[in-house]
């Protein structure tokens, strides 16, 4: 894949405007991923390339969040969002959009002839920064199908049997027709089992499955960013024709922090100083993910100002470098003085007045400037009028 400076626009990867809607989006993405299918393209990498090139330009237009982020700083603002490492990740992530459709065994499972896969599931765990930082394990909960207890799985009624499918006459696949393309497809009536079921059992309907509440210890990596998306291979629902089971996906919420704002792999804490530290300079103890570190404020430190204390800011999850940590000077003017405050500003105000600095003198400068401009015109419209 083409690094980060080397990437394509993704608007311009999928063909569509930055104004496109979802809908736009997501029917780009259909007819890119059916023109460079690997089944249809066998042995050609190039279009491997461009049907993965695709899918990450629709994982991250698909997402609001990503969307705006990747609108607002381009490649570097949705670094690392998307994990295809395969063809089969893609076909994980993304076969929903083709369901319905005579493409549908194209993605996840009925490729080929196999079994289907289970479908995917989601769920989400809520993280603070510093779990977020260091990686920690979550115990999540969500609902997945189980063999129901009285037809034990078979979806069949007690005493039942299954017949052959008389739309496939058994086989399990038939031919569907798009166009001038015909496909071999996995029997939508039988789901590729070649049989039916007669008396479908009452408690599950026929399906074989009933809910039920599933508890896993996930585990979360360092770095994770809000909207960050960990695959639990495995833990999806079950196949309904034998196939694997599908994977569950756990969205990740980091929520806000007390102090650090977080950009990227880098973190923002604004340090409020007071006017003396600001102008006199101090060392001053500021907070980290780590615990205390030591900050060097200058002499002259301006409102503002943004200090840069290397590798204390979110690991990065791919084994990149460490971010920093950002400290932005916030100056604080006191609302209240002591006695012995207000005689020392005092004294102070009084040698400022009498000892001008070249900036300030600079602009009181050009104060009387403005002022003896105003009074020259006005004088020139009266000695008009006066004449």
């Amino acid at each position: 894949m083409a690094t980060m400076a080397e990437k394509a626009d993704y608007y311009e990867v999928l063909g569509v405007a930055k104004t496109a809607s979802e809908r736009e989006i997501a029917n780009a993405y259909r007819k890119l991923a059916i023109k460079y299918h690997p089944d249809s393209n066998p042995g050609d990498a190039a279009a491997t390339d461009k049907f993965k090139q695709a899918a990450e330009a629709y994982e991250v237009l698909s997402d609001p969040a990503k969307r705006a982020r990747y609108d607002q700083f381009g490649h570097a603002g949705v670094n690392g969002a998307t994990q295809f490492g395969s063809v089969e990740d893609i076909f994980d992530a993304f076969g929903d959009i083709f369901s319905g459709t005579v493409f549908g065994d194209f993605f996840g499972g009925g490729r080929g002839g196999r079994a289907h896969k289970g479908q995917d599931l989601r769920c989400r765990v809520t993280l603070d920064l510093e779990e977020a930082a260091r990686g920690v394990t979550k115990t999540v909960e969500f609902q997945r199908s189980r063999p129901c207890k009285e037809c034990k799985g078979s979806g069949a009624a007690p005493g039942s049997s299954r017949e052959t499918c008389r739309r496939c006459g058994g086989h399990g696949q038939v031919v569907q027709s798009a166009g001038i393309l015909r496909v071999q497809t996995t029997c939508p009536t039988c789901r590729g089992s070649g049989s039916v079921i007669a008396r479908p059992c009452r408690r599950c309907s026929g399906s074989g499955y009933e809910a039920g509440k599933v508890s896993l210890d996930v585990p979360i990596p360092a770095g994770v960013d809000d909207g960050t998306r960990v695959r639990i291979t495995g833990q999806g629902e079950p196949s309904p024709d034998g196939g694997p089971p599908g994977d569950c996906y756990c969205f990740v919420t980091v929520r806000r922090h007390n102090l650090f704002h977080r950009e990227g792999q880098d973190l923002i804490l604004e340090l409020p100083i007071s006017y003396s530290q600001a102008a006199l300079g101090a060392t001053i103890e500021v907070p980290t993910l780590d615990g205390p570190d030591e900050l060097t404020i200058p002499a002259g430190t301006q409102p503002g100002d943004v200090f840069r204390i290397r590798r204390r800011g979110m690991p990065n999850p791919h084994g990149g470098p460490r971010g920093d940590l950002l400290v932005q000077t916030l100056v604080e003017v006191p609302k209240t003085l002591n006695p012995r405050q207000e005689v020392l500003l005092r004294e102070l105000a009084e040698l400022e007045n009498t000892h001008v600095t070249p900036q300030r003198k600079g602009f009181l400068e050009r104060l009387r400037d403005y002022f003896h401009a105003r009074d020259d015109a006005t004088g020139n419209v009266e000695d008009k009028e006066h004449s």
